[in-house]
């Protein structure tokens, strides 16, 4: 009786969910090579236009009084926005933006302006381009993000270029190719179902992504159960009039020894993608981690003080780093020292000081010294220099810095915190209740093993052969349940002809 019910229940959750698992494994091979489109901070530097001294007329302090804002700004950058310099000062209820040229406050960024801006980024002609509004979201700019830059121009070019640019930052926000939105549909699109229907109402979405990859779980569970039982060493089968201990033949047969082999990664992946949704309570978060980054944060990145800056003009600091041109001026305190961080483009910085000083990073001991007094030097386990990724700071398509500087604390939450020296940011992190995010999720789910993750192709070759086994799976389950829907409706039409022929 246990049996026959065990097998009801994998055959019609097998019915009811082979697609999606057909969906899954597949998409998830695009997954390891195409993401969903964005506008990535290394892609923005890469075309943003360089400031130039000789444009830039307001100080920091000129800039922020011509704000009207009272206090001191959270953080301060200065870039170029449609071939004018521009400051932004963000605050604690939004942004302001005022020119460093003329000192006028920005605007919300006209249609001629944003077609100006798109045609820059793509660098084709802005006569070339098709314009739109978008009020609601498109498939591409579904994610909760986009609600509150809305609404976006969208440009569209013939070579399949589409730049959105938002009027109220004035920035490129969203921006896809042939290529990406391809590349989009083969893995993030249908492993994430990113459904625009479906994923712009996000309380539908994630109740859809967890009820399904739970489900998923639990038929991967019964299918697996079924199949022990089915191949038990106590059990004898008859089959092409000889008796075996392998039962069934064809699509039966296959479907029982791919799952036998794949089965248990089918349940672990179904459940560590369930669990990228956190669909149980949240782990309380460890208390002395938190206090430890707050510290870290505070230090590395200290409350502005902007008339400090008017020691050096941001013409001077221009000026001072030629060699490859700024793109972006940002005004930071680190250390409680005020200072300028310079980016000439992705991963290339230079930070000056007050007097002039142009540092390319800070040494270990400047940046050890600030660890120290944030967290109080007994608090410190360890601080070394990383010139490698390791098991909780890790990055496949090896955008995250190296070297960087790894801080790990004495306190109870075996914090460890990895701070950029040519930044001084904190740019990863972990502690113990991060354990089933890291380990549980990603571990589970992208098998970013450090024994496997960090030897490629090897891993590559893992996972593909992974995926491919639970596409095999898929197919035979697609296959045995359509056999069994459509046996179902021969039997049930037979009456009516019979009727019928009466």
């Amino acid at each position: 009786m246990v049996k026959r019910s065990l097998i009801f229940l994998h055959r019609w959750l097998g019915v009811a969910l082979c697609v999606l698992f057909l969906v899954w494994f597949p998409s998830g091979i695009g997954m390891m090579y195409w993401e969903f489109p964005s506008v990535t901070p290394e892609a923005r530097l890469e075309r943003a236009a360089r400031l130039h001294a000789d444009a830039v007329k307001l100080s920091p302090a000129q800039a922020w009084a011509a704000s009207g804002e009272p206090g001191e700004p959270l953080r301060a950058r200065l870039h170029v926005l449609d071939g004018r310099p521009l400051y932004r000062f963000q605050t604690r209820d939004g942004e302001r933006q005022v020119y460093a040229d003329s000192g006028e406050r920005r605007l919300p960024v006209s249609a001629d302006a944003a077609l100006r801006i798109a045609s820059a980024w793509t660098g084709q002609p802005a006569s070339g381009a098709s314009v739109e509004t978008l009020d609601d979201a498109d498939q591409w700019t579904v994610l909760g993000s986009f609600r509150s830059l809305r609404p976006l121009w969208k440009h569209s070019w013939p070579n399949g270029e589409h730049v959105y640019v938002s009027p109220k930052s004035g920035e490129v926000v969203q921006y896809t190719t042939t290529t990406t939105r391809i590349g989009a549909y083969l893995g993030p699109i249908p492993h994430w179902f990113y459904f625009t229907p479906l994923r712009k109402h996000q309380a539908r979405w994630e109740a859809v992504v967890v009820y399904t990859s739970g489900l998923g779980t639990i038929a991967a569970v019964f299918g697996l159960v079924v199949g022990l039982i089915v191949l038990s060493p106590s059990k004898r089968h008859r089959h092409a009039g000889r008796r075996t201990f392998f039962p069934y033949s064809g699509y039966k047969r296959w479907h029982l020894f791919i799952g036998l082999i794949v089965g248990a990664g089918a349940i672990t992946w179904a459940y560590s993608g369930m669990l990228s949704m956190e669909p149980f309570a949240p782990p309380q978060r460890a208390a002395d981690a938190e206090n430890a980054r707050d510290a870290l944060r505070r230090a590395l990145r200290g409350p502005l003080v902007v008339h400090a800056f008017d020691r050096r003009h941001p013409r001077e600091v221009l000026g001072g780093v030629t060699e490859a041109g700024v793109k972006e001026l940002e005004l930071v305190a680190i250390g409680e020292e005020p200072m300028y961080l310079a980016t000439t483009g992705p991963n290339d910085t230079r930070m000056v000081r007050l007097d002039g000083q142009v540092l390319r990073a800070f040494d270990e001991a400047a940046l050890g010294a600030i660890v120290g007094k944030a967290v109080g030097e007994p608090g410190v386990a360890d601080l070394r220099t990383a010139g490698e990724y390791d098991r909780y700071y890790l990055d496949r398509r090896g955008r995250l810095p190296l070297p960087v500087l790894l801080a790990r604390l004495n306190d109870s939450d075996r914090s460890r915190f990895y701070i950029d020296p040519r930044t001084a940011r904190i740019v990863g992190s972990y502690n113990a209740s991060e354990w089933n995010s890291r380990w549980l999720y990603h571990g589970l789910h992208s098998l970013d093993f450090p024994w496997l993750y960090n030897h490629r192709p090897a891993w590559d070759v893992v996972v593909i052969t992974f995926m491919l086994g639970g596409t095999a799976l898929s197919v035979t389950s697609v296959v045995l349940a359509w056999r069994v829907v459509a046996r179902k409706a021969a039997a049930r039409s037979l009456p009516g002809e019979r009727s019928s022929l009466g």
